[in-house]
């Protein structure tokens, strides 16, 4: 049984009496359908399209200067269990608490933090 959902029907409606009437899907389309920002995107929309470095390339670039992958790794990542009191001390010490347990425990092995 096919319920009659005309558009025109939907105009002095709320969200819950078409759905009460209609169904919740049918509330949904009415809301989007009655949004002006929303459209379809047709086929001459895509052939209006342009990579976003053409249309904001200040914003592409911000976002590639974003650290990424490195391409060729220096450290290798590991998993390791640490006293919760050793960490605990080197994360209250801020940002880079990762990098000052790798200085500490090459200055401990090689006796330097100089890399090698």
């Amino acid at each position: 049984m096919s319920k009659n959902t005309n558009d025109s029907d939907f105009s002095k409606m709320t969200f819950d009496e078409i759905a009460a009437k209609y169904g919740e899907e049918a509330a949904i389309n009415a809301g989007i359908a009655a949004d002006p920002d929303t459209f379809e995107l047709d086929e001459e929309w895509f052939k209006r399209a342009r990579p976003a470095g053409e249309m904001a390339p200040h914003i592409v670039e911000a976002y590639r200067r974003t650290r990424g992958k490195q391409k060729a790794p220096t450290k290798e990542q590991i998993t390791i269990r640490l006293d919760a009191d050793i960490t605990a001390h080197l994360r209250k010490q801020g940002p880079g608490w990762q990098t000052r347990l790798n200085d500490t425990l090459r200055q401990a092995i090689f006796g330097s933090t100089e890399t090698r």
